[in-house]
């Protein structure tokens, strides 16, 4: 399989980066009470690779706004997860994107209320898309909820200290991980009324989504705190179930390989596939 450049993805990504960052300024600005909308603010602007929102972008390559509602959506979701991941009752991490993490930047009450507001503001923007609004609604709700993102949180939580085959890892990260990267595929070609693509775009974000876990689970043992602005060796520290504790490093690194090929099959022929070929590589050598 030949590999395609990456230059054009991480290009298409710090456009759309900005893009976005732009209308999640205009959708949460700082309003009463301001406590709670600095919160939201804190976490949500000023970084992130806003993959999931390229992603949605991507599958309405050459008209992107349609997909934008359902980007910032997907942003506002992935901004409340990660409120939430760091809070003492769950990871408990001290810094997120190289700051304090939101419980510790404000404290726990306000963290917990900041993600609670981000993820209802999310539906609320969602329903903003132009084509197929129910539709580009439902895949978010299902895909964050119970049977998706919040599922898979649970089931990771519940495998910290135990020895799990790695189906049942496949499963945790699948919906902890992999939901929200599928679904702004999903959402995007629904938003641009793509439908006729849909079960490509389908493989390619659950092989990606797959790829995107095993190299995060990787960068916790190899990376470097300053780029990841993060805590490194927590999954070791609170016993969970990763990658190269199962398989080991070089082994781990083989299945991230092994399912972006799978990914790049999956979309050819779809508009954007050099750039969409080009993402699904970056993640293999990405260092944050």
């Amino acid at each position: 399989m030949t590999y395609t450049d990456t230059n054009k993805a991480k290009e298409y990504l710090n456009k759309i980066a900005k893009l976005v960052e732009v209308e999640l300024d205009r959708y949460i600005p700082l309003e009463e009470p301001e406590s709670l909308f600095t919160a939201m603010r804190y976490s949500l602007l000023g970084g992130g690779k806003r993959i999931r929102a390229a992603l949605a972008a991507l599958t309405a390559y050459g008209e992107e706004e349609l997909a934008m509602p359902a980007a910032c959506a997907l942003e506002m979701v992935h901004a409340y997860s990660l409120i939430h991941d760091d809070l003492p009752g769950m990871d408990n991490d001290d810094f997120r994107r190289g700051k304090p993490s939101c419980h510790k930047a404000f404290d726990e009450a306000t963290a917990l209320l900041a993600g609670d507001a981000l993820l209802t503001k999310a539906f609320e923007v969602v329903l903003e898309t132009k084509n197929n609004p129910l539709l580009v609604t439902l895949e978010l709700a299902k895909a964050a909820g119970a049977s998706g993102m919040v599922g898979g949180q649970v089931l990771d939580l519940a495998s910290e200290g135990k020895k799990i085959s790695y189906d049942e890892l496949k499963v945790i990260h699948s919906k902890k991980t992999g939901a929200l990267i599928t679904v702004a595929l999903r959402m995007g070609a629904l938003a641009a009324k793509r439908e006729n693509m849909l079960a490509k775009y389908t493989i390619y974000g659950e092989q990606l989504g797959l790829a995107f876990q095993i190299t995060d689970d990787i960068l916790d043992v190899t990376g470097d705190a300053t780029l990841l602005g993060k805590t490194l060796g927590k999954d070791a520290t609170q016993g969970k179930s990763t990658y190269p504790r199962l398989f080991g490093l070089e082994k781990s690194q083989q299945l991230a390989k092994e399912a972006v090929e799978k990914a790049i099959l999956a979309i050819e022929g779809v508009p954007g596939e050099e750039i969409l070929s080009g993402l699904a590589n970056y993640i293999l050598v990405r260092e944050k």
